[in-house]
């Protein structure tokens, strides 16, 4: 299942390393405050050369995260993640997912001469 959530970047969590019986891991944890009268903070985790993301981004940051949440039982009880597998910064420039710079241009905005007057239609809808 993807998500995706915006919000505000408000802490990073230290990174934290392991040996398992596929090698070497690492993890970094960090939380998502979300906007709107209600605000939530979400704990979001990225794994392995993802951690690198967090480096170009600062306590503060308005970020999109793209994430997969997953729930698994042990002993009788539930245990959800919330792992992130693309990040990026809203309305920045600079990088778009996992620290890459952006490959396009940003176009400029249009001129006020340069738009066309528009032409004149008939719309019967009452809104």
């Amino acid at each position: 299942m993807a998500i995706e959530i915006t919000g505000r970047l408000t802490q990073v969590l230290e990174i934290r390393t392991g040996m398992g019986r596929m090698g070497e891991w690492k993890n970094q944890d960090f939380i998502l405050e979300t906007s709107g009268q209600y605000p939530r903070q979400v704990c979001v985790s990225l794994w392995g050369d993802k951690t690198e993301t967090l480096k170009n981004l600062v306590i503060g940051d308005q970020i999109k995260v793209m994430v997969d949440i997953e729930s698994r039982e042990f002993n009788g009880k539930w245990y959800t993640s919330v792992k992130a597998w693309q990040v990026e910064k809203v309305g920045g420039s600079g990088s778009n997912h996992f620290g890459e710079p952006d490959s396009l241009p940003q176009a400029l905005p249009p001129e006020l001469s340069d738009i066309p007057p528009a032409e004149e239609e008939f719309d019967d809808l009452p809104f």
